[in-house]
C-alpha cells in the first residue's frame, strides 16, 4: 500500500524542519553509507537509521539477548538484568541525552540496540575463556564488540550503515576517558582499520557523536544497574553501607529516600551523569564529563569491581565454565573437520538459510565454532553441553530403525 502523496509531502515537511534543527555536529540522514550503496525504501516514513534499527531488532542475533545475561549468571532471579534490558537502559539514555544535545536520535537507536550483541554465554567470564581458546586456535583475542559487527554484518549480512556498524565497533564502555571526541572517517577502510586496532588492544573512538554518546550510556547504564542487581541477589547490603560516602553526597544517595520511586542509586547515577554530560558537552564536538562526576565514576567502578565483578561467589564456578567452553569448542571443530553432517553445528548453524553463504564459504572451521559458541544463549550452552555429555535415553529404537533404513535408501 502507498501512503497518499498530500500526506507524504506533510510528512517529508515535518522531517525537514527536525533535521534543520538538529546541532551542526549531529549526523543527517542523507550521509548515510552502506556497502550496496542499494538506494532505501520510504526514506520519508523509515529513514536510513531507523532502518538500520529495525533490521537489528528483526535479527536473530538480537532475539538472543533474551536469555543472555549481564553480570549474574546461574543465578535464578527474574528481577536481575539480562542484556534484552541492558540495551534497552542503553537506548533510552542516549536518546535522553542525544535529544538534548540536538543529536539523530534514530542512529542513536540503532547503536545500542546492537551494542552488545556479540555477548558470549556467561557474561565477560566467558568472554575471557572464550579468547583464550580462540588464541589457542590461531584467531585473534575475542572482543565481543567485534563479534557484534560481525554477527550483524557478515555472518547475519543485514548491510548497515557505516555510521551504526562503527557506533557498535567502538562502543568500549569499559575504558573510562573524560572526554570523546569522533575521528569523522567514513570510509570502510577506516572502518576495517579500527577492528584490526581492536584486535590489537587499541581504543579507537567512533565516527560520529552519536557513537560517543552511546558509549557514556553504556557506562551509566551498567554502574548503577549492576549495584541494585548486587544488591537483588544478596551480594552487597541493601543499604550500600560500605558504598563511597564521597559517591553517595555527589549522587545524592539516602537509604530511606531510596525507597521511593525515582531515589534509588541507578535512578541517581543516570540523572546525574546525563546532566553532567549535557552540560559539559552542549554545542561542542565532543562528549564530556566534568572532572568531579570523573573523579566519582572511577570511585564507584572500583567498588563494583571490588565488590562485584571479582567477587569470589561470581568466580567460584569458572573452572567448570572453562571445560565445558573447551570441550564443545574441541567437539565441534573436530566434527566440521570430519565433516559430521549430524552434528548439531551443522543443523544449527552450518545448513541454516539465514547464515551468509560468502561467510560460509570463507570463514576457517575454527571461526564457524567461534561464532557458534557465542551466538548461544546461556541455558542453551548449558543444554547443549548436557548433549554432548550425556548418554541420551529412549523409551525405544523405532525411530533410530526408521533414521537407517531411510539411510540406505
Amino acid at each position: 500500500m502507498e501512503i497518499q502523496s498530500d500526506i507524504l509531502k506533510e510528512i517529508e515537511s515535518y522531517n525537514k524542519k527536525k533535521e534543520k534543527c538538529l546541532s551542526e555536529y549531529a549526523t543527517k540522514n542523507d550521509e548515510f553509507k552502506r556497502r550496496k550503496g542499494i538506494k532505501p525504501e520510504e526514506p520519508i516514513i523509515r529513514p536510513p537509521f531507523y532502518r538500520d534499527a529495525d533490521r537489528i531488532l528483526h535479527s536473530k542475533s538480537f532475539a538472543r539477548y533474551i536469555d543472555k545475561t549481564q553480570v549474574f549468571f546461574l543465578v535464578d532471579n527474574d528481577h536481575i538484568t539480562h542484556r534484552v534490558l541492558h540495551v534497552q537502559l542503553v537506548s533510552k539514555i542516549s536518546r535522553t541525552i542525544g535529544k538534548a544535545l540536538r543529536l539523530n536520535e534514530d542512529l542513536l537507536e540503532a547503536i545500542a540496540l546492537g551494542h552488545d550483541i556479540g555477548h558470549v554465554p556467561y557474561g565477560h567470564q566467558g568472554e575471557s575463556i572464550l579468547s583464550k581458546i580462540c588464541e589457542r586456535n590461531r584467531l585473534p583475542k575475542f572482543k565481543h564488540n567485534v563479534q557484534s559487527v560481525h554477527f550483524l554484518d557478515k555472518i547475519e549480512d543485514k548491510d548497515l550503515t557505516i555510521q551504526v556498524l562503527d557506533g557498535i565497533l567502538c562502543h568500549n564502555g569499559e575504558v573510562l576517558k573524560r572526554k570523546l571526541k569522533p575521528d569523522r572517517n567514513f570510509e570502510w577502510d577506516s572502518y576495517e582499520s579500527k577492528i584490526e586496532s581492536i584486535n590489537s588492544e587499541g581504543d579507537p573512538m567512533p565516527m560520529t557523536l552519536e557513537g560517543c554518546v552511546v558509549r557514556v550510556s553504556d557506562l551509566i547504564a551498567y554502574l548503577g544497574r549492576d549495584l541494585e542487581d548486587a544488591v537483588e541477589v544478596s551480594l552487597i547490603e541493601k543499604d550500600l553501607s560500605d558504598f563511597p560516602e564521597k559517591c553517595k553526597d555527589f549522587f545524592g544517595y539516602n537509604y530511606e529516600a531510596s525507597k521511593r520511586p525515582g531515589s534509588g542509586i541507578n535512578w541517581l547515577i543516570i540523572d546525574t551523569l546525563a546532566k553532567d554530560i549535557i552540560n559539559n558537552s552542549y554545542g561542542k564536538d565532543e562528549i564530556a564529563f566534568s572532572p568531579e562526576a570523573l573523579s566519582h565514576i572511577k570511585e564507584c567502578k572500583d567498588y563494583n569491581y571490588k565488590r562485584i565483578y571479582n567477587n569470589g561467589l561470581l568466580l567460584k564456578e569458572k573452572k567448570k565454565i572453562e571445560r565445558m567452553y573447551e570441550l564443545m569448542f574441541d567437539q565441534y571443530l573436530s566434527d566440521l573437520i570430519s565433516e559430521n553432517n549430524d552434528s548439531l553445528i551443522y543443523e544449527q548453524m552450518i545448513n541454516l538459510d539465514w547464515v551468509s553463504k560468502d561467510y560460509l564459504s570463507s570463514s576457517l572451521p575454527a571461526e564457524k565454532v567461534r561464532d557458534f559458541l557465542a551466538g548461544m544463549t546461556d541455558r542453551y550452552f548449558e543444554h547443549v553441553f548436557k548433549q554432548i555429555t550425556n548418554p541420551q535415553r529412549v523409551n525405544d529404537f523405532n525411530a533410530q530403525k526408521q533414521f537407517r533404513a531411510g539411510m540406505d535408501k
